[in-house]
């Protein structure tokens, strides 16, 4: 029985950026992206001044008719911050839970979006296992058992080579473990917590290890016992999860490894608790905030109860970045009679900075139309990307889109590599578009149950 592996393309897995040069200048393609120049500088714009501090609390809308590249443009813009800077995304109808409310749901998201990333000084032993040697004694309450008591453990680093006794709780972990001579460990004095790090070269070539489930590490210099620095991201949610787990105090690192029962809601106090706990983190150097990006995506699903949420929480301290995207024009705030742009009120909209997109025009319709096919692996002959094209701009650049993996499956059907003209006219003729299915429906209303 063959495998196979299995490769699943998302609709933006190409973008890698915004695809700027050094002034900030958008290329017409660029890191997956194409046209949209104006969006995407202005998108950089907005890159600049989260990496100086300068959109707390602030946020951008952007708008424009449905497959203009708004999420893809958000994308863009976490791509750019980069991997350390927390990215959410979050659909506008997904606030709607019948287990939790709508506005506990929002500040999940926002909290999420707030990196913190703490650093911690460690006192530790660190070096290659010369000598392991526990020592057993008869279980108290059972004398056919045996129970490790203490071990002598002896570690060495290219400077120095020192001798200690450990207690049960260290010996045991380290049984566990299944550590063994040559081994590179490094021990918390203060918590006994073992990590092993791998096998010494030097061990590795001893004991005849090429390739291995441990991997090889050189044997470490300096003294064994040293000050290391750890540093780990986590987010304001999962900090408040944690201190619902654990109420007592407590360092950073009891907090980290805490449990206790979940809770399907936070309360405030909590909350306000953990950002107090995190500004003196801060304030003492053990901790910097990493302010994040929210995307909202279809911001007119909100409720005029969850807009008004949202605009009282961009005004918090610990806000993060919130990037909102809508394809609606003039429409009714959801929950009233009020009509509005994008179907939101208008004293949030007048603290944005709207971004709008446009149509594409055939040329870009073409190249994205050729990376969204080199990113499937589907070759198109000329005729059949000049139709594609014609569809994109007479009809939608998604439907476009859409048809390229039904035609490349008929091509196959086929014996042909490359799909032709006459591939994608077959499926035309077969897949319908949006419009051609609202007439479809206005045809046959009488027959379709209501």
């Amino acid at each position: 029985m063959s495998a196979r592996m299995l490769a699943r393309v998302g609709a933006h897995s190409h973008i890698k950026g915004l695809g700027l040069d050094e002034k900030g200048r958008a290329k017409f393609i660029g890191d997956g992206l194409v046209g949209q120049i104006k969006a995407r500088e202005a998108a950089g714009l907005v890159v600049k001044l989260i990496k100086e501090g300068k959109m707390a609390g602030r946020a951008v809308l952007l708008a424009g008719p449905p497959g203009t590249g708004k999420t893809a443009i958000a994308i863009g813009i976490a791509r750019e911050l980069g991997s350390d800077v927390p990215f959410v995304q979050l659909s506008g109808s997904e606030i709607y839970s019948a287990e939790v409310k709508k506005t506990e749901v929002l500040m999940r998201a926002l909290r999420k979006a707030i990196g913190v990333r703490f650093r911690e000084i460690r006192r530790v032993l660190e070096g290659e296992i010369v000598e392991f040697e526990p020592h057993f004694v008869p279980h108290p309450f059972n004398p056919y058992q045996r129970v490790v008591q203490k071990a002598k453990l002896t570690l060495r680093t290219k400077d120095e080579r020192v001798t200690y006794t450990v207690g049960p709780d260290v010996a045991e972990e380290m049984i566990s473990r299944g550590v063994q001579k040559g081994m590179v460990v490094m021990i918390d004095k203060e918590t006994g917590r073992v990590s092993v790090l791998g096998i010494s070269e030097d061990a590795a070539k001893e004991l005849g290890y090429d390739i291995g489930r441990i991997p090889r590490v050189p044997v470490p210099s300096g003294p064994v016992e040293k000050d290391r620095e750890f540093v780990w991201t986590t987010t304001l949610d999962e900090l408040d999860e944690l201190f619902h787990k654990r109420k007592s105090g407590g360092g950073i690192f009891s907090l980290l490894f805490g449990g206790g029962e979940e809770r399907k809601e936070i309360d405030p106090e909590t909350r306000a608790q953990v950002d107090e706990w995190v500004k003196e983190q801060v304030e003492a150097g053990k901790a910097e905030i990493l302010p994040g990006v929210l995307f909202i995506d279809e911001i007119h699903m909100l409720d005029i109860e969850a807009f008004s949420f949202l605009n009282r929480a961009l005004e918090s301290e610990l806000a993060p970045i919130v990037i909102m995207a809508s394809n609606r024009g003039l429409t009714k705030i959801r929950g009233t009679d009020i009509v509005s742009p994008h179907g939101m009120p208008l004293d949030l909209l007048d603290r944005l900075l709207i971004i709008p997109t446009y149509p594409y025009t055939a040329e870009e319709t073409r190249e994205i139309l050729k990376i969204r096919a080199r990113e499937e692996g589907i070759e198109l002959d000329d005729e059949a990307i000049e139709l594609l094209v014609r569809y994109g701009t007479e009809i939608s650049l998604r439907y476009a889109v859409q048809l390229m993996a039904p035609a490349a499956e008929r091509a196959k059907i086929n014996g042909r590599t490359k799909v032709t003209k006459e591939d994608i006219e077959a499926v035309r003729e077969r897949f319908a578009s949006v419009e051609e299915s609202i007439q479809h429906l206005k045809e046959w209303e009488e027959k379709f149950l209501k």
